[in-house]
């Protein structure tokens, strides 16, 4: 083993540090990956353990470090990550944000990992925790080694790890933060490889509906749509959607999860919209959700009764619901 790509979390910096004392070449990800993927930490020749416990700071990040281009032949021989909580069973959940699961997704594209390659967490023993598999998705990644101060858990996780990037979920303001994104789509482009973004799929979608609606359905942009029961003006939004609404300023989502798990209704996936108040559950079908919506009837957390009803219902009667197009919000980072 001689590539180790460690992310840049601050505590992980101690196994920076003892991948630099093992001679091994170290790899981290740039900050919020705005300059490229990975840096290589290069220490000063004859490097004193100080220097290297420099080299793996932050500062040390910026101060010994090269960028490795896309060209670079880059091998990753074990991938290290940080988790804010993450189960026996290899499922993990990061800060929300995505980053580790678009690193992994970019090293597919790159040829630098492969499915056979071990990816390890370390984290205190009270953050291994059972975590429901209808909250992962197939662009999450999965673990197969926890590290705590106790115990090294063998996983033996069988669910695949992301097989590359899922263009469908990145959208164009992501391509323009991350501009390795752009080589790496013209590469997978050249290749023969779907790469329609998220706002081009989007936009397919609502042409294809277009040009299958019957003679007179398809209206001006800038023509009023009538607003009934159970439709949104100007779009349509999967009845197996639903809206959750009035939530305390202060809820976190982790507090609304527990209660869906505890009311039995966790969804497939959760779009969280807290500075809005509100969130949306997704779930495999419209019976589905109409089941959860019996099970949340009168659901309280904090002092607020949340409102919940299908979005296809909800969005037609509030007219803050916001477009159809921020129901499905991309799973990686957005900055």
């Amino acid at each position: 083993m001689q590539e180790v790509k460690v992310d840049p979390d601050k505590p992980l910096e101690g196994v920076r540090l003892l991948a630099l004392q093992s001679k091994k070449t170290l790899l981290v990800p740039t900050p919020r990956l705005r300059t490229g993927l990975f840096n290589r930490i290069t220490p000063p020749p004859g490097a004193t353990k100080d220097i290297l416990r420099k080299c793996a700071t932050s500062q040390g990040v910026r101060n010994y470090s090269t960028p490795v281009g896309l060209d670079a032949r880059v091998l990753v021989d074990l991938v290290v990550v940080g988790s804010v909580a993450v189960s026996e069973k290899g499922w993990r959940i990061g800060k929300g944000e995505g980053y580790a699961d678009l690193e992994y997704a970019m090293m597919v594209s790159m040829g630098a990992v492969s499915q056979a390659t071990p990816v390890v967490t370390i984290v205190h023993d009270c953050q291994v925790v059972d975590i429901p598999e209808a909250l992962l998705e197939d662009h999450d990644l999965t673990v197969d080694y926890i590290l705590t101060p106790t115990r090294v858990i063998t996983t033996g996780c069988e669910r695949p790890k992301p097989r590359g990037i899922t263009w469908s979920k990145i959208s164009y303001e992501m391509m323009g933060k991350i501009p390795i994104l752009k080589s790496l789509r013209s590469r997978e482009q050249q290749a023969g490889k779907d790469v329609t973004l998220q706002d081009e799929h989007r936009h397919l979608l609502e042409t294809r509906s277009q040009q299958t609606a019957p003679p007179g359905a398809v209206r001006r942009l800038w023509d009023p749509a009538p607003r009934e029961s159970g439709s949104v003006q100007g779009e349509d939004v999967p009845s197996d959607t639903v809206y959750v609404g009035n939530l305390p300023s202060d809820t976190r989502v982790s507090e609304l999860k527990r209660a869906l798990r505890e009311l039995g209704a966790a969804p497939l996936r959760l779009t969280w919209q807290g500075p809005r108040h509100r969130a949306f559950l997704h779930y495999p079908d419209s019976a589905s959700a109409q089941q959860a919506i019996s099970c949340l009837q009168g659901l309280r957390l904090g002092t607020n009764t949340l409102k919940v009803a299908l979005a296809r219902q909800q969005r037609a009667n509030d007219p803050g619901g916001g477009r159809a197009g921020e129901l499905h919000p991309s799973p990686y980072p957005t900055i």
